[in-house]
């Protein structure tokens, strides 16, 4: 088999595929509003079923509905029969996923849901299958075709399944307003939870860690702080700590270029008085904007009399995971 032929192969999946996605686009109708409101109306979860590949899309859905703002979680129906029904309480939502409609084991546990008289949701291939005359409301998801050429391996109904669910979800976050820092809360793992949770109080350096000198000390003595505290930079106070600038591995190369003398030169002399200065409490990832607007690698933190705190570098932040 050629090149050619591979790739006309995979064209003709993406192809298919996004045909049955785009065919879902008038299937965002009263029943995908009603069964969104039963969604945020609920006071429990939303408790999802499938099995085989509607089950893997299932979980999917549920993870995503609970990562941005609606309690949800995935139950096995095979598991459900055998004592996992228990999970489903009657302030609940179900979701059930089956492109047929006819799955057995949804089947069989539909009279117990029917019991709890929870709203039943379903989102099948076959809005005329038992599970879709059973729900309280059915999202069709139907496909023309599956991209499988034999018509039998679910390619096209779980991609139709997937983007019916993931439509659900961003619509339910939009309307209960869940905001990035939300989101961050519930990935504090994640690169983006650092970035938006993380504080520069965590990373800055404190204490016999904090490169500072005072006002008049010679640039060779400012040299030797840097390198003790391997931060590339070195805050300049005076005698109450008050901050009056910065001295940073640029500074010292403009020196150099000007054959200063670095043993009798003041510090002061060289330094960058109108530094920029952070209070404690900035997210980290918004230092990162700060360093990469000012195009400098180092940041002062101070308090509001301008008395040095801390101070960090970008290096911490690449420690940190912000960058």
């Amino acid at each position: 088999m050629s090149d050619a032929t591979l790739k006309k192969l995979g064209l003709a999946v993406l192809e298919t595929e996004a045909s049955a996605i785009e065919a879902l686009k008038p299937r965002i109708d009263d029943d995908f509003v009603r069964a969104c409101h039963f969604m945020l109306d609920c006071e429990g979860r939303v408790v999802v079923i499938g099995m085989g590949k509607s089950g893997h899309i299932g979980n999917k859905i549920a993870a995503t509905l609970a990562s941005t703002g609606t309690p949800a979680f995935f139950v096995h129906p095979g598991e459900a029969s055998h004592g996992d029904l228990g999970m489903i309480t009657a302030k609940d939502v179900v979701l059930a996923l089956s492109n047929s409609g006819t799955t057995e084991e949804i089947l069989t546990i539909l009279p117990i849901i029917k019991r709890l008289d929870v709203p039943l949701i379903s989102m099948t291939g076959n809005p005329d299958s038992p599970l879709a005359q059973a729900a309280t409301v059915n999202i069709d998801v139907s496909v023309e075709k599956e991209a499988c050429p034999l018509g039998l391996a679910p390619t096209a109904s779980t991609t139709a399944a997937l983007a019916m669910g993931d439509a659900m979800a961003v619509s339910l976050l939009e309307v209960r307003g869940f905001t990035s820092d939300d989101f961050a809360r519930s990935h504090p793992g994640g690169k983006l939870g650092r970035r938006l949770l993380l504080l520069i109080d965590d990373l800055i350096h404190t204490g016999e860690r904090l490169p500072r000198v005072e006002s008049g000390t010679p640039v060779c003595d400012a040299l030797l702080e840097m390198t003790r505290k391997g931060l590339g930079a070195t805050a300049i106070v005076d005698r109450d700590n008050v901050v009056q600038g910065i001295f940073t591995d640029g500074d010292l190369r403009r020196a150099l270029d000007h054959a200063v003398d670095l043993n009798t030169t003041p510090i002061d002399e060289l330094m960058t008085r109108d530094c920029t200065l952070v209070s404690p409490g900035l997210l980290a990832a918004e230092a990162l904007r700060i360093m990469e607007e000012g195009k400098f690698s180092a940041l002062l933190v101070v308090d509001e009399e301008r008395h040095l705190i801390g101070a960090l570098n970008m290096h911490d932040l690449l420690r940190a995971g912000v960058v």
